[in-house]
């Protein structure tokens, strides 16, 4: 069958791709524009893609196409009712970074109490010298020791978030999607919070969760961290929350555009690091990311499809 990966970057960088190349005839595209979508689609059979949309539309474009697997745990990329349709089966990927989301998140929290990358610059650019002591912060260190951590989503990666948020001393209030016991309600626990982390998926009912009136719940010098996804957040009330000095910092890993664009004004707040949405992108997650795709595929030619995300 012919296996057409449509947007190998950044995902399938550096990795061998031999376990893929064996079940099929493979075309390997870094990256795919929508007017390239009708050539490469035109004779795919199986499709592996991250970021590159397929609607109803485009779907008419791969007559021969029987299956696609998506190289992440979200599939909303892929039109699935349209898909069903058209006789195509979509598969995801869950679980895959767990670990590497949950350590970045928690880094994320740590650059905004211990300023590690400010103070190395600092270093590097003589500082330290310049300044004839033996040490000196430039900023207040923060210790995590007995303050509050609100988690806004209690999945897998929430889960491991907490585990490691305990360990490092902070008294962990979960807020889950579906209420249970051990969680607590959104307004309830952002009234106690000193920190909160978001973990949740994206859905119409966490869309701009975390905004003006959300914001105001929260106690003076609180930190925001944001591991979940852009729009989770209204970017234009973080930043004012930021500039009055509401929130002490802001530290996230995705945007509501990604790349932003020039205007937005997370990028002019103060107290804010960004990083560029790598939190899943390590090594070993990519490479567990790889051997579920091939599993899916693997899977589908044998006729035991898995991970299906379209019934």
């Amino acid at each position: 069958m012919k296996i057409t990966v449509l947007d190998a970057a950044p995902a399938l960088e550096g990795l061998a791709l031999h376990t893929l190349s064996a079940l099929g005839e493979l075309d390997l595209y870094q990256k795919t524009s929508p007017d390239q979508l009708t050539e490469r689609l035109a004779d795919a059979e199986i499709v592996v893609l991250n970021k590159v949309p397929l609607t109803a539309a485009t779907l008419a474009l791969a007559p021969k196409l029987k299956l696609v697997t998506v190289l992440a745990t979200g599939h909303d990329v892929v039109d699935g009712a349209a898909a069903r349709a058209a006789g195509v089966t979509l598969c995801n990927v869950a679980g895959y970074s767990t670990a590497s989301t949950a350590q970045h998140a928690i880094a994320l929290l740590l650059e905004l109490t211990n300023q590690v990358g400010q103070h190395a610059a600092s270093v590097a650019a003589g500082e330290w010298q310049a300044r004839g002591i033996w040490s000196w912060a430039d900023t207040p260190l923060t210790e995590l020791d007995g303050k509050t951590l609100v988690l806004v989503g209690y999945g897998a990666i929430g889960r491991r978030v907490a585990m490691i948020a305990e360990a490092l001393g902070l008294r962990v209030l979960p807020v889950a999607r579906t209420p249970r016991e051990g969680t607590y309600p959104l307004d309830q626990a952002l009234a106690q919070a000193d920190i909160v982390l978001l973990q949740c998926p994206l859905t119409p009912a966490t869309r701009g969760l975390i905004n003006a009136e959300t914001l105001a719940l929260l106690k003076p010098g609180a930190l925001l961290v944001n591991c979940a996804r852009g729009p989770v957040i209204d970017e234009a009330a973080v930043a004012a929350a930021l500039h009055s000095g509401h929130l002490a910092g802001f530290a996230t890993d995705v945007l509501s555009t990604e790349p932003p664009a020039s205007d937005n004004p997370l990028l002019r707040a103060p107290n804010t690091r960004i990083t560029p949405h790598h939190a899943w992108a390590t090594k070993a997650a990519r490479e567990r990311l790889l051997a579920e795709t091939v599993a899916n595929i693997a899977a589908f030619q044998a006729g035991h499809p898995r991970n299906v995300v379209n019934g």
